[in-house]
């Protein structure tokens, strides 16, 4: 079989997956670096304000007695869902930094303005501002810069503002490669150091605050440890320490729904919830087929859990069961698949795709076509009462809107969530990065919240 055959059949594949999975590919932007971060701004004023950012070791950097060298960019895009007929995603702005190793914006307005945090390799925290630009458009400006430590890499960031009424005291912890922890204040436009301890022995990979109580942090570190620090007592000694991971931990999030509710992720492929009054045994305990390098509640739903799992894609897990002490692995949902690298950055938007409506019959698995125009592959399915058109980009970023199958005849209903017919369908927005591929993605997820709770389906390899 031919090489671009082989190609073909692969995303025949994945495509076929992804329309299992309810999720639909909207863009796919070619970062030209190898994409790790993306966020979506979670400010309501701005909530269709996409960032992403890019790390690349630079060739040569790795020979004997070298230093290395690592660059990155940032990249500024705002999302249009009314333009059917073009890329929803616009690049507002560009810019050429160090390698970037993480980014997250802080949950609410700071003087009125949208805030983005950014973990780079010099070893600094970086803020900017979201403002206006001459031209009318919007763009990023710097706010403040501290370096957290000299020859090592600032490696995570996480807000404490997580929840709305914890905006007054605004904090931000970081991890870094020398395996220490740092606590910043924001006031008045200026980051300060708080405090810094050595909390792993080495890399602390993963940094966050607990959004019920700001003045508890949490760490991961490829030490395989899991802890926790109380910022009113010090750090000279953690709350706890935690070896349920037997690899490398490099994900945490707390749940901004559910006090006491942590989720972790690790090299070990596993992700483990928590509540936070017992570190000792973990609520429920998921194998993911991949490194989980990162993790996303939902902003609205308590129960849905986005997981980017390096070698095995993306994942949306529903964890209820866990949380109502049914044990066992929270059930994957919902799956996207649509690209060929590393699985790094992920995160859902808060961005209203459209008013909610009616959910189509069960539809059956669809029929492949393929076709190949201009450098790009096209990925075609149909079925009697669904049918779902996706595309990808080719490497000089040409892009097929999905709004060309309706004008070619072909019906454009979407993907269908299995469903009793009349239960509401929900549709969600979310972006990610795949590493070496240097791609980011726009997709979608159309759901039924009772579908999902009734009858979670397994999309992860057994």
């Amino acid at each position: 079989m031919s090489a671009v055959r082989t190609q073909q059949k692969r995303y025949a594949e994945q495509a076929v997956m992804a329309w299992k999975s309810k999720t639909r590919n909207l863009q796919v932007f070619d970062t030209e670096l190898s994409a790790d971060t993306v966020e979506w701004c979670p400010v309501s004023s701005s909530n269709d304000i996409l960032a992403c950012g890019t790390y690349q070791l630079q060739k040569g950097a790795e020979e004997q007695d070298a230093t290395p060298s690592r660059t990155g960019r940032l990249y500024l895009f705002e999302f249009r869902q009314e333009a059917s007929l073009s890329p929803p995603l616009t690049e507002l702005q560009r810019m050429d930094t160090a390698a970037i190793l993480d980014l997250k914006w802080c949950h609410v307005p700071l003087s009125g303005q949208a805030v983005l945090g950014m973990a780079v390799a010099t070893g600094e925290l970086q803020l900017y501002t979201l403002s206006h630009s001459q031209e009318g458009g919007r763009c990023l400006q710097t706010l403040s810069n501290l370096e957290v430590g000299t020859e090592r890499l600032a490696l995570s960031l996480d807000w404490s503002t997580g929840r709305i009424d914890s905006s007054s005291d605004v904090r931000v912890v970081c991890s870094d490669s020398a395996g220490c922890i740092s606590v910043l204040s924001l006031a008045e436009g200026a980051l300060t150091s708080l405090s810094q301890w050595k909390a792993h022995d080495f890399e602390a990979w993963i940094s966050a605050f607990s959004y019920w109580d700001t003045q508890l942090v949490y760490s991961g570190g490829d030490d395989c440890r899991l802890k926790g620090w109380d910022l009113r007592v010090g750090p000279s000694c953690p709350t706890f320490t935690c070896k349920a991971h037997s690899m490398g931990v490099c994900s945490i999030h707390s749940n901004p729904h559910r006090e006491h509710i942590l989720a972790t992720g690790s090299y070990d492929e596993q992700v483990l919830l928590w509540d936070g009054r017992n570190m000792r045994k973990p609520l429920s305990e998921t194998p993911t087929g991949g490194g989980v390098w990162r993790l996303k509640w939902h902003p609205n739903n308590q129960h849905l859990l986005l997981a980017a799992c390096m070698h095995n894609d993306f994942h949306i897990l529903h964890c209820r069961s866990a949380f109502e002490g049914g044990g066992g692995a929270c059930p994957v949902v919902a799956s996207y698949i649509l690209h060929n690298s590393l699985a790094y950055g992920a995160d859902w938007s808060q961005v209203s795709l459209e008013a909610q409506v009616p959910c189509s019959p069960p539809a059956v698995e669809p029929k492949e076509s393929l076709t190949e125009s201009g450098g790009h592959l096209r990925i075609q399915y149909e079925s009697p009462t669904a049918s779902f058109d996706t595309a990808l980009e080719d490497d000089v970023g040409r892009y097929i809107p999905e709004g060309l199958a309706a004008s070619s005849g072909t019906p454009s209903a979407g993907p269908a969530f299995n469903s009793t017919e009349g239960t509401t369908s929900l549709s969600c927005l979310l972006a990610s990065c795949s590493f070496y591929d240097h791609m980011l993605h726009v997709w979608r997820w159309d759901w039924a919240p009772d579908d999902v709770q009734q009858k979670s389906q397994q999309f992860l390899p057994k």
